[in-house]
């Protein structure tokens, strides 16, 4: 099989190895960043929003450890209504203040900019959904719908081989070694997708993000941390909940989401056979996610 390869072709398309025919050199130009702000929370940190849509509504979107808003964009593309992305401390633009942090912290973050946007529904993916799950736990009515997507953990820090990737992305950001940062980055396509334009592009646009915003050192102690100590403080949740996770995927194991999914009292739980959604189920993850709370 082809072996990916860093850095890219000098020719900026995607570059086979070994016998076969070439991939296509070229491709279209990446789109412009949309224009965010930085807005002050009642917590003392400024954190950067991005707001699109109008009306009500009002959903959103935290993301996950390494990602931001680029990443949690596309979940909101068929949702109604005003949505609201953003960036956890340590990540963009957004504040970086002494660490280290917990949890709790990250709850704090995603509820100013709920509270602040007028938010009554909530997506949180990964990391996002473990702070979604910490805001739950204090707050169980605070939210009207709720969707988790891959979620991470809940009760019981990472294993393993999570821990040592998060560390892997956490330690090459902080080198600035874009080769080392590649290959850990790499991994989140699917094999097939790796050395391909769309799979070039998506490792350009994280590359060029995570080089030039970088992560704050105080998010290393978080794979080592779970955001309850009990599922049971979920149990007075109102609200309906879409939990979706992915066989295979080792950083979010099947486990963890139906450990949420049996926490939450009115919980649907909707497992995909294989990882990579994004790249293999797009339309019908885009469709499942704006179905529940459109509906």
């Amino acid at each position: 099989m082809r072996s990916f390869r860093w850095p890219p072709p000098p020719d900026s398309g995607p570059r086979t190895w070994g016998p076969g025919p070439g991939a296509p050199r070229t491709g279209r130009p990446a789109l412009p960043e949309p224009e965010t702000e930085l807005v002050a929370t009642p917590h003392g940190v400024r954190l950067e929003r991005l707001v699109t849509g109008t009306g009500d509504p009002v959903t959103v979107f935290a993301h996950g450890l390494g990602n931001g808003i680029a990443t949690t964009r596309p979940f909101g593309s068929g949702v109604t209504g005003r949505k609201l992305f953003f960036q956890f401390r340590g990540h963009g633009r957004s504040d970086s203040p002494p660490g280290p942090w917990s949890y709790h912290d990250l709850a704090r973050d995603l509820r100013a900019i709920a509270d602040l946007g007028g938010a009554t529904r909530a997506f949180g993916a990964s990391l996002g959904a473990g702070a979604l799950c910490r805001v739950l736990a204090e707050s169980p009515e605070r939210f009207e719908k709720l969707v988790f997507f891959l979620p991470a953990v809940l009760a019981s820090p990472r294993g393993e081989v999570a821990r040592s990737r998060l560390t892997d992305l956490l330690d090459a950001v902080a080198d600035g070694d874009a080769s080392a940062l590649a290959d850990v980055v790499a991994l989140e396509l699917p094999p097939s997708v790796r050395n391909t334009p769309a799979g070039w592009a998506y490792l350009r646009q994280r590359l060029d993000q995570l080089l030039r915003d970088g992560l704050a050192p105080g998010l290393a102690g978080l794979p080592e941390q779970a955001p309850l100590a009990d599922p049971a403080a979920l149990a007075a949740v109102t609200a309906p909940a879409l939990v979706i996770a992915t066989a295979g995927d080792d950083l979010h194991p099947v486990p963890v989401a139906e450990e949420l999914a049996a926490a939450l009292p009115h919980a649907t739980l909707h497992v995909y056979d294989r990882p990579g959604v994004l790249w293999t189920e797009r339309a019908d993850l885009r469709e499942r996610i704006s179905t529940f709370l459109n509906g």
